[in-house]
């Protein structure tokens, strides 16, 4: 049930130096762009560059459209943790229920096949 949330968001998060950025559109329709990168290969035992893969899958599994982006930073950690707290804070924000929408936050009345 889609009727009443917020549908957009975003999220600009500091972490230390690093500053990422986030949007979000739980549009229905499936869509990732990535911004960034890291100077490691692995972060413990998590290889940096299933970071993105990760977020794709979810956007391609949720039909969301997700963009992030790395706007600065030296820490691949403080890059890594800052892309998922950023994620986390907007998708809450956009499933929120807004008490001054009615409906669907759509012209169209739907946001994508349920």
């Amino acid at each position: 049930e889609r009727t009443g949330i917020r549908r957009f968001a975003h999220c600009v998060y500091p972490m230390d130096e690093t500053l990422v950025r986030v949007a979000l559109d739980l549009s229905g329709r499936p869509e990732f762009h990535f911004h960034g990168s890291f100077e490691q290969t692995a972060l413990g035992t998590l290889e940096t560059q299933m970071i993105a893969h990760f977020f794709k899958s979810i956007a391609i599994a949720a039909r969301l459209t997700l963009h992030m982006a790395v706007l600065y930073g030296q820490n691949d950690h403080h890059k890594a943790e800052g892309l998922f707290k950023a994620f986390a804070r907007a998708l809450s924000d956009a499933v929120a229920i807004d008490p001054r929408r009615g409906g669907v936050a759509s012209t169209k009345g739907t946001l994508g096949a349920t």
